[in-house]
């Protein structure tokens, strides 16, 4: 694959012991399209396949959501790994980040993460059959999103259908009620992985996501920004490994 493609991977997959895999989605899903790339889903599968016979694989996902495509094919080969599959949502799944969840055959959220739900979209190029195959490939993924949704949640289709036209934002608790989720866990203090960029494409962010805290004065400051630039030192080290 060479350097070039292992620096656009988006996600690290290791073995934290002998039975048990890792599997980190932080971030954008994908920041490169998968759209006709054959290259990026077979990469994450060998990846995945190097874990051999792990019993358990926990997954941990923060984030805003990316590439539909890419999503759905983490999300199927998820679903059919015979290991049994931990989601671990620590801020945020947001848009398709949400469907690789519904692969958990349990699914964590900390009381103060949230879930996104909604029809899928993607930016494409192209002529007016290249949109008019797009379209068709949308249509199929959203009734794929449905039956994944329905299938964790047990909620009827018209239900989902509802959900996730109107781009719905959930907490921790109503993923729980709707079936979405099966634990929740005492609040963490990680921060949702929501960039600025994603504000005007989605209709109806929380304003708590929205709103910045107010910047510490002096020293506190100065350690705040040390340890988060050690934590994206830290991320971008797991995921070149």
């Amino acid at each position: 694959m060479g350097n070039k493609a292992k620096g656009k991977k988006f996600w690290n997959l290791k073995k934290t012991d002998e039975k048990t895999g890792e599997l980190t989605l932080y971030g954008e899903i994908s920041n490169v399209s998968w759209w006709g790339d054959e290259v990026t889903p077979k990469q994450f599968k060998e990846d995945l396949d190097k874990l051999s016979d792990i019993e358990t694989l926990n997954v941990y996902i923060n984030s805003p959501g990316g590439d539909v495509f890419a999503g759905q094919t983490i999300y199927s080969m998820l679903k059919r790994h015979k290991a049994q599959v931990n989601v671990y949502i620590d801020g945020l799944a947001a848009s398709i980040a949400s469907l690789i969840a519904m692969a958990g055959d349990k699914v964590i959220m900390p009381a103060n993460a949230m879930m996104m739900i909604h029809n899928p979209w993607t930016f494409a190029m192209g002529n007016a059959n290249d949109f008019r195959k797009l379209a068709d490939d949308l249509d199929k993924i959203r009734e794929s999103m449905i039956v994944a949704y329905q299938g964790k949640s047990g909620l009827e289709k018209d239900e989902i259908i509802s959900i996730m036209d109107a781009e719905t934002w959930l907490t921790a608790e109503e993923c729980k009620e709707k079936g979405l989720a099966d634990e929740i866990e005492e609040a963490k203090k990680v921060a949702a992985c929501v960039d600025e960029k994603y504000f005007s494409r989605y209709r109806n962010v929380p304003k708590n996501l929205k709103e910045l805290p107010e910047e510490p004065p002096g020293q506190a400051r100065e350690v705040r920004d040390s340890e988060n630039e050690l934590r994206k030192r830290k991320l971008l080290l797991e995921l070149e490994l």
